[in-house]
């Protein structure tokens, strides 16, 4: 082996070494601020309270946890998101397939401008308030579409979807129409059974987004009956610091929203939505890559 084969292989081995430690920084500090939360809503109020709690319960306590499960209102908040998550995901899935698909057939006149304009609106939108108005005359404050209809198709997601189906060879689609088979029958026949990794991904895009989002509620929803979860966690923070402001001026509060409970209620609406990773982590990687080969 030449001198000049070794010094690259050195280089390579340090360049893997490199990202290594980036990977495992990067990683360190996403599983440390995780890891307090968890330690901090297993943890005595004693040790919360005296600031003993690191990355390791002190003094185990389950008394949050007891609270949060038998809170009517945060199990009923959960309930709601699970529902409207499941149904947000289904709905924008469908729609997204529905654009996605046409935009690939060369036969489809127009279809530069159709993309122009969907490129367009990730630039550029109407704003929140006209949003809010747009909502207000459609009858839709107070009601779960308010939360569905407006996102029903993210631009980035179509993308990533036409340019996988683009990437399908066009033959199978041709020995399909020369069975008989119409352009529904080929999506649902073979389109769709060989886009599984981007569809499973897009999935996981949607739904976490869904699960995750609040400031769309917070504007549209009213009724504390139908707070989504992360709504009434934003709720349950906001009302804790309420309390801490009065408690600091003197004034006698009525209800302590200990940090424990906090971080308890944070860990309540975030486990679920991790329970979903591994499974669709297999596809998450092949999804992404290959839907952005061709844009």
């Amino acid at each position: 082996m030449t001198n000049t084969s070794t010094a690259k292989l050195k280089r390579i081995r340090l360049s893997d070494i490199a990202i290594m430690i980036i990977v495992g920084i990067a990683m360190l500090m996403c599983l440390v601020p995780f890891l307090h939360i968890i330690a901090v809503s297993l943890s005595s109020k004693q040790a919360i309270i005296s600031d003993q709690v690191t990355i390791f319960p002190v003094g185990w306590d389950w008394e949050s946890y007891k609270i949060v499960f038998q809170d009517a209102r945060m199990l009923r908040s959960m309930g709601i998101t699970i529902v409207l998550t499941a149904v947000y995901t289904v709905v924008c899935m469908i729609m997204s397939i529905c654009a996605a698909y046409p935009l690939t057939k060369r036969q489809l006149k127009g279809r530069s401008f159709f993309m122009m304009i969907i490129v367009f609106t990730m630039f550029f939108s109407g704003g929140l308030i006209p949003d809010y108005l747009l909502i207000k005359e459609l009858g839709m404050l107070d009601s779960m579409l308010s939360l569905i209809l407006p996102g029903m198709i993210s631009a980035f997601n179509l993308i990533i979807l036409r340019s996988f189906f683009t990437s399908i060879p066009e033959s199978l689609e041709e020995s399909a129409y020369l069975d008989g088979s119409s352009h529904i029958g080929t999506l649902i026949r073979i389109v769709l059974p060989l886009s599984l990794p981007v569809l499973a991904t897009l999935s996981l895009f949607y739904a976490v987004s869904r699960w995750n989002g609040f400031m769309d509620a917070l504007f549209y929803i009213s009724n504390s009956e139908m707070y989504p979860i992360q709504l009434k966690l934003y709720q349950v923070v906001m009302n804790s610091m309420v309390t801490d402001l009065t408690a600091q001026e003197g004034a006698i509060a009525t209800e302590v929203m200990p940090e424990g409970l906090k971080a308890a209620s944070i860990m309540f609406a975030t486990v679920p939505i991790l329970v979903v990773y591994p499974w669709l982590q297999r596809y998450f990687v092949s999804g992404v890559m290959v839907g952005a080969v061709k844009g």
